[in-house]
């Protein structure tokens, strides 16, 4: 099992990232940092808008592809809480609505178009069953160079205490990102909500760490805390 601290602390530049699992007390652990190298991707905060999570763009010019930078990275359905760097947030909630699955609704997106670097969309959803959380992670990402195929991974965890999984969307890389590879990391957290904030926070590399959320959610109650911070206030 990987220390989080220390697997953040090497990335320069990881993009975005999610972190689901749960803590050694049985508490559900959600956490979804975005970076930014450009103005544009510096210029968001993040929100609270009920039990979800909004990307709110604070400078004056509408920005370019603004489908690709703003959106909902987390929306909550019953006892169900989906997590993802982009607007497919909106296309697993409305395939749950109808009784879809995480899977057969991602089966219809694939990675973002933004040639040259192609960017991986992650995405993760948490389901309590009488108590007790699953988790599935999947990564959408470019199947060849030329962003001809699109590779669709999933990957579904049972509970463990203690225990958690991070993806996110670059591996490093200078003018060409290079891709997440492999599987999410297995990755120890603690029970301390701000501990946990603090090494996630501080992790991530200064010069490029826009905005952070973290949640922990009670799985008999779905009650949470949560923490959120903005560099660019």
């Amino acid at each position: 099992m990987k220390k989080l601290f220390s697997l953040l602390r090497t990335q320069q530049y990881s993009g975005r990232g999610i972190i689901l699992g749960t803590t050694a007390r049985g508490e559900i652990a959600i956490a979804y940092f975005i970076m930014g190298r450009s103005a544009s991707s510096r210029a968001r905060r993040f929100t609270r808008r009920g039990d979800d999570l909004a990307i709110n763009y604070t400078a004056k010019k509408d920005p370019e592809h603004a489908e690709l930078i703003i959106y909902s990275p987390i929306r909550v359905l019953g006892n169900k809480v989906i997590v993802t760097n982009g607007d497919q947030t909106d296309t697993v909630y409305d395939a749950l609505v109808l009784g879809g699955s995480f899977e057969s609704a991602l089966r219809t997106r694939c990675f973002e178009p933004d040639p040259p670097h192609f960017t991986a969309r992650i995405s993760g959803l948490v389901t309590v069953e009488n108590g007790v959380p699953s988790f599935e992670l999947s990564v959408l990402k470019a199947g060849d160079p030329e962003g001809h195929t699109c590779s669709r991974q999933f990957f579904c965890y049972e509970n463990r205490p203690g225990c958690a999984h991070y993806i996110h969307t670059y591996m490093g890389g200078t003018d060409v990102l290079k891709t997440f590879e492999g599987e999410p990391w297995e990755v120890a957290i603690p029970n301390d909500i701000d501990k946990f904030t603090d090494m996630v926070w501080n992790g991530i590399n200064e010069d490029n760490k826009v905005a952070l959320y973290v949640r922990f959610i009670d799985p008999k109650t779905m009650d949470f805390t949560d923490r959120l911070i903005n560099k660019y206030e």
